[in-house]
């Protein structure tokens, strides 16, 4: 696994950016998140040392794109297209690319994107039902060749199996907030997603509890260190055989 952000900083949209980590992390060393800024590893993907090999090797895995950021946000609209082309240049490497703007991605995508990229995953976030209605019903209805769905934090329950039953979803990943000002996660939502899950044969990652974990009517506060660790013990991940 990798991680490459090409910029740093972005604006607030939704319900599921109230506590965004990266602007906790930001103010905590008196930064301003909501200025966007490209950083030092903007060319990362076709960076070489000295022997003039890739310092990201083909064997890196999943390469996640953009996570103190969004790659859609249209501050960003003015280096996308150099991305478009690293990410063209490196078919060996896996690109994952987290979005709570899946309905830019038709006029951020390049010229030569037909019905999508082999080592391109589009994962469209959605937090609460609301918008997994909104955003789902877009996401589905565009040339991507890899999707998945992630929604963390978990703000609600959720009913999406009308579109994982199109077949189209390869993935969903759920986990609860972290943070100081977390907000609830409740362990029967991620239940009932993974059921969901399991019907229509999706693969299912709980990711981490969250802060505020709410079990069978009462409320535990995990503390950051346990929340993934706790939702790796649960064993609720599901993967089809």
């Amino acid at each position: 696994m990798a991680i490459w952000n090409p910029w740093h900083g972005c604006h607030k949209i939704s319900p599921g950016c109230m506590n965004c980590y990266v602007y906790r992390r930001d103010e905590s060393i008196g930064k301003d998140a909501s200025i966007v800024t490209k950083t030092g590893d903007f060319d990362l993907p076709i960076k070489k040392n000295r022997q003039g090999e890739y310092k990201l090797k083909s064997d890196a895995g999943v390469v996640f794109t953009c996570m103190t950021s969004d790659f859609f946000l249209d501050v960003a609209d003015e280096w996308r297209e150099r991305c478009w082309d690293m990410i063209r240049d490196r078919k060996d490497l896996d690109f994952h690319i987290i979005t709570k703007r899946i309905d830019r991605f038709s006029e951020c995508i390049p010229s030569d994107w037909e019905e999508g990229w082999d080592n391109v995953t589009i994962c469209s976030t959605c937090e609460d039902q609301e918008r997994a209605d909104i955003r789902l019903p877009i996401f589905l209805s565009l040339p991507i060749k890899h999707r998945e769905i992630i929604s963390e934090p978990m703000l609600t329950d959720l009913n999406i199996e009308k579109y994982l039953e199109t077949g189209l979803i390869e993935h969903v990943t759920c986990g609860g907030e972290s943070g100081q000002n977390a907000r609830p996660c409740d362990f029967s939502w991620i239940m009932n997603v993974r059921a969901q899950c399991i019907r229509q044969k999706t693969p299912f990652f709980f990711k981490q509890t969250g802060a505020v974990f709410i079990k069978d009517g009462k409320t535990y506060h995990i503390e950051r260190k346990y929340q993934m660790s706790q939702a790796r013990k649960s064993g609720c991940s599901y993967t089809p055989r």
